[in-house]
């Protein structure tokens, strides 16, 4: 029976909120609540929240609040805090020194912190990296959509935006019914040996990697990167071997596919690098994920620390343990996986012919899935079906679907297995999809907006500077990303790499391609798509609003990040971040705008960047329609110019592919 500790709370008439303020902030302590910020995928929002959500969830069960009040987020060490109101607090996640009043108490137990007293919390000695502080009533701090999760590269959430600082103060909520904490059988098994159950998908074998490249993602120990935070965990291991000699369109590198949502726990391949996708990772990306983590086991990769080996275990999806639960049945207590094998589809749930073209069904995690239309080619038409789905998804508001995130010729369809499962799941999209409307019908909104471009930024030429000093100094596309971008298409001059940009209208066919409304664009004339391919491995800092070119598209990146596409330039900014997020989307572009670009000098650029931050700016932008079928027609009539570009480009890609092929940067596909 657990016990139950004396009511602080019920007071008899008002009182001011209690406080807490910041003596040592700690490394990196953020606000969070769990299960984040939800519902804003699409635009590149990403959940945020706690990396380890179990620890942070059995903190506040204990405390009595719900579980997802926000609490404190503290990694490699914690801060110290002073109380004005006698308050009870849980430290739970990976051990480290805790003490109030300079007295040493228990981690996992709820503990009352005095009036004027100080609870603080040292380094983290290990095994994990996070440890978590909830407090009785839990922080009470503004919601930015919908959430008071911090995500600090968004400068969003926690109240601040940022880490937790000296002198920074914070109200708490009301307190409900606190007990004596959380059981030992409750708790969770920290190690310096991880093993992750994962699902196979939604890029498996073998049309993207090789049986064995498979059989050894799921036979080897990787060890755990040092350059790993919150946005994902980069791991160290063997390169693949690839079922494929480039990504075409996508990129020159196998591991490039045309943009599609993420998964939170998906195992990402950038280039050759394997990266586990965090809490704070990117929404939309162009590199393959063989397998991802299950919902229930996302925990973990908050608690990978560097050095630390982790092994893939593939289990059956509908094994996978529960995210609702809190005790034994979330498996959180073992130190294995205890698994028969997984589900030995390669990822792949279904393939049906739809009514314009064949669609595959992926999976994506236990709680995920991957809608895909045609060939692995860029084709306006397989958007323009995505887009009909997602209208019509939409339209349904099924509520065991959470999250719709259109990709260039994908919807990432995430739902809760609990109320939909898989199986119900795949039938409501066939059911979907064979009422789906011809795609030739299809006539969209779509904006004409003119950004300005500065032309090859001098941040953009600091981001290449910093990529040789700090990453690769040897990369095909270095120095210069701009003659890399010259020599993959055939151009004679630079100067056309110039002209064929500021020619084109770049057609909006997804939003959040590196965060916060950043969109992933491809011209709508064939003959101005420059094709490249992306970093490998890809850059540790991009500018904000930096604009490149991965595979056939452009992104501007909403915010400073990694990042992997081919600088261009820069623009200004595409999230408004003196937006609420209430009553005003903070994000500028919609699907199918069209953008053009006007030339700017850096100086230039930098006025009209503080214009817009200060809401000065004003967006250019002329309403239209995007139809499909006159679309088909300006093809058509152009067939001619557009094969002689194509060819040109084709013979230009397969020269760089053979001298990449010769200098090693490829491995050789069986």
């Amino acid at each position: 029976m657990t016990a139950v500790l004396p009511d602080l709370t019920a007071p008899e008439r008002p009182t001011p909120a209690a406080t807490f303020q910041v003596i040592r902030p700690g490394m990196q302590t953020t606000v969070q609540d769990w299960p984040g910020r939800v519902g804003y995928w699409h635009v590149g929002v990403p959940p945020s929240g706690p990396m380890d959500d179990l620890s942070f969830r059995l903190g506040n069960r204990a405390l009595g609040n719900p579980e997802g009040a926000a609490g404190l987020e503290c990694t490699l060490g914690g801060p110290a805090l002073r109380f004005d109101a006698a308050t009870w607090v849980c430290v739970t996640g990976a051990p480290a020194p805790v003490t109030v009043n300079g007295r040493a108490v228990r981690q996992w137990r709820s503990v009352l912190v005095p009036a004027g007293g100080v609870l603080d919390i040292g380094m983290v000695r290990g095994p994990g990296m996070r440890c978590y502080l909830l407090v009785a009533g839990g922080i009470e701090v503004s919601e930015y959509l919908g959430s008071r999760a911090t995500f600090t590269l968004g400068k969003f959430g926690g109240g601040t935006g940022r880490a937790l600082a000296a002198g920074d103060e914070f109200a708490l909520g009301v307190s409900g019914r606190v007990t004596a904490g959380v059981t030992g059988d409750d708790q969770p098994v920290l190690t310096r040996r991880w093993e992750l159950a994962v699902t196979e998908g939604p890029h498996g074998a073998p049309e993207f990697f090789t049986r064995v490249d498979f059989d050894t993602i799921i036979g080897t120990d990787y060890e755990v990167h040092f350059n790993s935070d919150r946005t994902g965990v980069r791991l160290i291991g063997p390169k693949p071997q690839w079922a494929r000699r480039d990504g075409g369109e996508a990129g020159l590198h196998p591991s490039n596919i045309h943009d599609n949502a993420y998964s939170v726990g998906a195992l990402d391949f950038t280039g050759d690098t394997p990266i586990l996708l965090g809490p704070d990772g990117p929404s939309l990306g162009g590199f393959v994920c063989p397998v991802t983590v299950v919902a229930a086991e996302r925990w973990k990769l908050g608690q990978l620390t560097p050095g630390d080996r982790v092994r893939f275990v593939p289990v059956r999806a509908d094994h996978a343990a529960s995210l609702r639960e809190l005790g034994a049945e979330r498996r959180a207590a073992w130190p294995v996986v205890l698994s028969t094998g997984g589900d030995g589809d390669d990822g792949v749930l279904a393939r049906r012919d739809g009514a314009d073209t064949a669609v595959t069904y992926r999976r994506a995690g236990n709680d995920g899935l991957l809608v895909e239309y045609g060939d692995m080619t860029l084709d306006l038409e397989l958007r323009a079906r995505v887009h009909a789905l997602h209208q019509a998804l939409l339209e349904r508001s099924d509520p065991g679907i959470t999250e719709l995130t259109p990709g260039v010729r994908s919807l990432q369809v995430r739902h809760d297995p609990g109320r939909l499962p898989t199986r119900t799941l795949l039938g409501l999209l066939a059911e979907v999809e064979a009422e789906l409307p011809p795609a030739d019908e299809l006539v969209v909104p779509s904006r004409t907006v003119r950004l300005p471009l500065s032309w090859d930024d001098p941040s953009t030429r600091e981001a290449i500077t910093r990529y040789m000093h700090g990453v690769r100094a040897d990369a095909p596309w270095c120095p210069w990303n701009i003659e890399f971008i010259r020599r993959m298409n055939g151009l004679a001059t630079v100067d056309e790499v110039f002209d064929t940009v500021f020619a084109a209208e770049y057609l909006v066919l997804g939003l959040g391609d590196v965060y916060l409304g950043a969109p992933v664009a491809t011209p709508t004339d064939p003959r101005h798509r420059l094709v490249t391919t992306k970093y490998n491995p890809a850059r540790t800092w991009t500018p904000e609003n930096a604009v490149g070119i991965g595979g056939a598209y452009l992104c501007i990146y909403g915010m400073e990040g990694p990042g992997g596409y081919q600088f261009v330039g820069r623009t200004t900014q595409v999230w408004n971040h003196r937006s609420s997020g209430v009553g005003e989307d903070p994000w500028l572009l919609r699907y199918f705008d069209r953008i053009s670009w006007y030339p700017v000098s850096a100086e230039e650029l930098l006025d009209l960047r503080a214009d817009t931050a200060a809401g000065r700016g004003e967006l250019l932008a002329e309403d239209g329609e995007f139809r499909l079928v006159d679309y088909r027609k300006f093809l058509l009539d152009n067939a001619a110019s557009i094969d002689e570009f194509r060819a040109r480009q084709a013979d230009a890609f397969a020269a760089e592919r053979n001298s990449w092929r010769e200098a090693g940067e490829l491995a050789e596909t069986p």
